[in-house]
């Protein structure tokens, strides 16, 4: 008897054990899924951090950071070759409009150029263009987007549900608003060029 209860007693511990393990894997889990996706964008005249919304907009924030990384391919429209390097680096700001936006993300720089694809608008009803500071895809029509992108200066709200919203600007919104007001030339380009240095992605800090 008294061994039986022994074993019983070792059962009921170890099955706690495994009981508690589990619980606290399954909560890091959750912790790492709730913890804030950010990109910072390192410019020439200054650092813009974004928090990405991969919770509502998560096929764009996907590609955003895929192209951003280099893990995910996408041809340069100055060789037609497919590469897997990161885009953004080292592309300009091609176009700004004070009190409107800024936009970016075109390997040409003239805002005619892509990744080599398009892919479908992300809409969620919780994600608005209703004040400055936030991120959404450029695009030339329904369902067009690629890799270019702007940041508002200002509530657009007549761009809702034109154009997929996938972050907001939580530090240097400062830097943004210089941008859009920097001299402009032909085609609302800057005359001196913004140039956005380095995307870098992180989870939970930035």
């Amino acid at each position: 008897m008294a061994r039986q209860r022994i074993a019983h007693i070792a059962l009921l511990v170890g099955l706690a054990l495994l009981l508690s393990a589990g619980l606290a894997t399954a909560g890091e889990k959750e912790k790492s899924v709730a913890e804030p996706l950010y990109a910072t964008l390192k410019t020439n005249m200054g650092v813009i951090v974004i928090r990405l919304f991969d919770d509502k907009a998560p096929k764009t924030v996907e590609n955003f950071v895929g192209l951003a990384t280099g893990t995910k391919e996408w041809t340069d429209p100055r060789t037609g070759q497919k590469v897997k390097q990161p885009l953004y680096n080292g592309t300009i700001f091609h176009r700004v409009i004070p009190g409107f936006m800024i936009q970016g993300g075109d390997p040409l720089g003239r805002g005619t150029g892509g990744p080599g694809y398009r892919f479908a608008d992300e809409f969620h009803p919780e994600l608005r263009h209703n004040k400055a500071g936030i991120l959404s895809m450029a695009n030339a029509g329904p369902n067009t987007n690629g890799s270019q992108f702007f940041i508002t200066l200002a509530p657009t709200p007549h761009l809702d549900n034109r154009h997929s919203v996938f972050g907001e600007v939580v530090q240097g919104q400062e830097v943004v608003v210089a941008i859009g007001n920097s001299p402009r030339g032909a085609n609302d380009r800057p005359v001196k060029d913004v140039v956005l240095q380095e995307v870098v992605i992180s989870r939970g800090k930035y």
